[in-house]
């Protein structure tokens, strides 16, 4: 396919499908290294910079299906235009922006989503809702949570069992180190998920400018050209790297005391649920993910040992983002498809 003209609606959409990633890059990508900063195994600083560098590698080499799920299977690209994909990626960036400077995470896959079927249910109607993406969707609700907490809850229980007997201060030693190598792969597998997300909606922008431009009655072929890959997860690398502390914080020291054992196990766990989703195309929470692997690691020692109050309060931005989203992305839509 070739590039559409420039046009002041294609300019203004995508750039707020960047000022969408960059708010990714502050919100969700911190959760991969928040663990490795609150066992002080790593100083800030250095633990933003790890995460941007493998966030962007993630989202540069880890293939495109969650952006193909995400860009043609939520709603249907033949039945919105541009005022759509404006509107979901405004909703979620002014979503975001609220949590960031609150210091919740929140699920930028979950917002994006809402955002979508919000515009696209009033610009064409409810038919226009693609089940096949919205099942992956609902799969990668499961991953995040119950794969997340159970992979968690079994290799910290592995670890005990292995090292029943070892000293405390041969453990820190030790997975101090690991721990740097499984902070990398959460950030890795953070990027091969959640930095394809607007990879799709920017590569779904150009395509309906493209078939706009030239009165084409079918969309062309749907591939995400390389300059948008690293275009987006360079972009959300800066934005891990300028504002990440507010939700690290949260999610490091909030939840529950982690020694670097707690956060290797963490981060294994989250990072290989990530992984195999992102394998298969499923669009997940890296949010939800590395929370109930957190909150597993936790309760592996003893319930008392989680800050439910904190996760209690996590749990309500989940459940808040969905509603929210779903209505400004409409709102959004009605305004836009007046203007554009």
């Amino acid at each position: 396919m070739s590039l559409p003209e420039p046009s002041w609606p294609l300019v203004a959409v995508l750039l707020m499908v960047l000022a969408a990633e960059f708010i990714n890059g502050m919100n969700d990508a911190p959760n991969a290294i928040a663990t490795v900063v609150s066992t002080r195994v790593l100083a800030p600083i250095h633990a933003l910079l790890m995460a941007s560098i493998l966030n962007m590698l993630g989202a540069v080499l880890s293939g495109t299906a969650v952006a193909l799920t995400i860009g043609k299977g939520i709603v249907d690209p033949e039945a919105i235009g541009l005022p759509v994909v404006g509107a979901a990626v405004l909703s979620i960036a002014v979503w975001g922006a609220v949590a960031t400077w609150r210091g919740l995470p929140i699920s930028i896959t979950h917002g994006l989503v809402a955002g979508l079927a919000g515009a696209g249910f009033v610009t064409a109607g409810l038919n226009s809702l693609e089940w096949s993406g919205w099942q992956k969707v609902l799969i990668g609700l499961v991953f995040s949570t119950v794969v997340g907490f159970s992979f968690a809850l079994i290799v910290m229980r592995a670890l005990f069992w292995i090292l029943r007997r070892a000293r405390p201060s041969m453990v820190r030693s030790i997975f101090g180190r690991l721990q740097i190598i499984s902070a990398g792969f959460m950030a890795f597998s953070h990027g091969s998920n959640d930095g394809q997300k607007f990879m799709g909606v920017f590569t779904l922008a150009l395509v309906l400018e493209y078939a706009r431009q030239n009165s084409l009655t079918t969309l062309p072929e749907f591939s995400v050209p390389l300059w948008v890959i690293v275009l987006c997860g360079s972009v959300m690398a800066l934005g891990t790297l300028v504002g990440g502390w507010r939700v690290m914080k949260t999610m490091g020291f909030g939840l529950t005391k982690l020694e670097p054992v707690y956060g290797f196990a963490a981060e294994t766990a989250a990072a290989s649920a990530i992984q195999i989703a992102s394998s298969l195309g499923v669009p997940l929470s890296t949010t939800h993910t590395i929370n109930t692997a957190i909150m597993g690691v936790g309760a592996s020692r003893r319930l008392s040992a989680v800050r439910w109050g904190v996760g209690g309060n996590i749990i309500a931005a989940w459940l808040l983002t969905f509603p929210i989203c779903a209505v400004l992305g409409a709102v959004l839509a009605l305004i836009f498809n007046r203007i554009i």
